[in-house]
């Protein structure tokens, strides 16, 4: 191992390679709780692609495992570190390369934080929609590593949508490169969409170029106010059936909201036991008679009141009151974040499952997520000293995944599958397409070094 270490000196500088064991702990964990997590043999802080493909090669030499990391801000443990592993850092590579407002595509490297990328494509009248919760804390590297979706996603998609091509450092230190920077192209495998939501598995992106739009309307925002959780499930479905076009719908229940004001210091509605937040960046007319819809479908379904925002400002305080609410329900104690998403024809069905389980469990659980395309997001609340809440937390925090795949839904839909889900995913999707993602693994990492364990268990070292 001290080899090792020696070969990762001498070929890369100094402030690259970190093998002081205090600071190599804040290297060895994401945000997801009750995932194991090993001591890294050496932290690489790459800067370049150059410094990733050294890292690989002296890696493949010696047989060591490879851990590729972000912001660490995941919530599926895939970032943490193994046992003897080089750990390959990209927050240091975190520079904008290019923004083309006529091609409408941005050029960047994997560390960018998300709400960075966001403000600086904006200035030039353009805009990425992938928009997660945790945008600024959060990488862009991290964002394509777990396909990330976000508040948008209801009419705008999720991140794969957005990727045109990809730099890729591969198992053997070969830099491949994908996809293209034209509207369109079919040639070949499509090889971006491969590597998007492969969590750091087949490769490691260096680089990724980024459609953009032109920048939407300003939105028009309101807020709906419901005494059952059920029922504003039942308006969700409703206002999706009715084809309003909107480009965001958030739901957040009592817990979270409480959650919410008690961080941020707000003033929401804790008289109610769910409150959605719709948005529309139709513009002018258009976005005012799709939030009117919207208030008119959620009185129907039993609304105790709706409030559309007066001015932007206001607007933007509903939207930080959502983007607050994991990070606000971590203050009660520790989270578990489930990210099951479910067919919106069921989100009723759903919510009403959540709230049994919470009740029957006797475990506090915070359900928010993303209403218009049905990715949920409960989230157990804990005390991690006390072993029966832990475990509590964790069986909780299983039926509520086992609920979703019952009502036809999928066990993540942003966070990825890491070490948290992997027995899930393969209950999920079953041993024929389990096969067949070891088959690709084995096709682009033959030893096995890239972060090993990870998504599906493809056998030790």
């Amino acid at each position: 191992m001290s080899e090792v270490v020696e070969r990762l000196r001498q070929v890369l500088p100094p402030e690259a390679v970190v093998t002081d064991p205090d600071r190599i702990q804040s290297y060895r964990y994401d945000r997801a709780m009750f995932c194991p997590a090993g001591e890294p043999l050496a932290v690489v802080l790459a800067r370049e692609t150059a410094h990733v493909q050294a890292a690989v090669r002296i890696a493949a030499e010696a047989g060591v495992p490879v851990v590729p990391q972000g912001a660490r801000s995941g919530l599926s443990g895939a970032a943490n570190a193994l046992d003897g592993c080089i750990v390959v850092s990209l927050e240091k590579m975190d520079r904008i390369l290019a923004i083309e407002p006529v091609d409408r595509y941005v050029v960047t490297q994997p560390g960018v934080f998300n709400a960075v990328l966001s403000r600086a494509v904006a200035e030039q009248g353009l805009f990425y929609p992938p928009d997660p919760s945790s945008w600024e804390f959060c990488s862009i590297g991290g964002n394509l590593s777990t396909n990330s979706g976000g508040l948008c996603c209801v009419k705008y998609g999720v991140t794969t949508d957005y990727v045109l091509g990809l730099e890729v450092v591969l198992a053997d230190g070969r830099v491949l490169r994908t996809g293209r920077k034209t509207v369109k192209g079919v040639a070949g495998y499509d090889l971006t969409k491969l590597i998007v939501g492969s969590e750091g598995t087949l490769g490691i992106i260096t680089e990724a170029t980024l459609a953009l739009r032109p920048a939407a309307a300003r939105p028009r925002t309101m807020a709906a106010l419901f005494d059952s959780g059920v029922a504003a499930g039942e308006a969700i479905v409703e206002i999706i059936r009715s084809g309003v076009s909107l480009s965001l719908l958030e739901i957040m229940d009592r817990t979270t909201i409480k959650a919410v004001n008690d961080f941020k210091r707000m003033d929401l509605p804790t008289e109610a036991a769910a409150m959605l937040i719709a948005q529309s960046d139709a513009g002018g007319e258009a976005g005012a008679a799709d939030v009117a819809m919207v208030a008119k479908l959620c009185r129907q379904y039993g609304a105790i009141e709706c409030i559309e925002a007066d001015d932007p400002a206001e607007g933007e305080l509903l939207l930080e009151a959502r983007r607050a609410a994991l990070v606000a329900l971590e203050h009660l104690g520790t989270t578990m974040i489930d990210d099951v998403c479910v067919p919106r024809s069921r989100l009723a069905d759903f919510i009403g499952a959540v709230e049994q389980i919470a009740t029957e469990v006797d475990i506090t659980v915070g359900v928010l997520g993303h209403a218009g395309d049905g990715n949920m997001h409960p989230t157990v609340v804990f005390d991690a000293t006390d072993p029966e809440q832990a475990r509590r937390a964790q069986v909780a925090f299983d039926r509520i995944m086992e609920v979703g795949l019952e009502l036809g839904g999928t066990i993540t839909g942003e966070h990825g599958v890491g070490v948290l889900k992997r027995d899930w995913l393969a209950e999920e999707i079953g041993p024929v397409a389990v096969d067949v993602h070891r088959a690709i693994k084995a096709a682009l990492d033959p030893q096995n070094i890239l972060n090993p364990g990870k998504v599906v268990a493809v056998g030790s070292l």
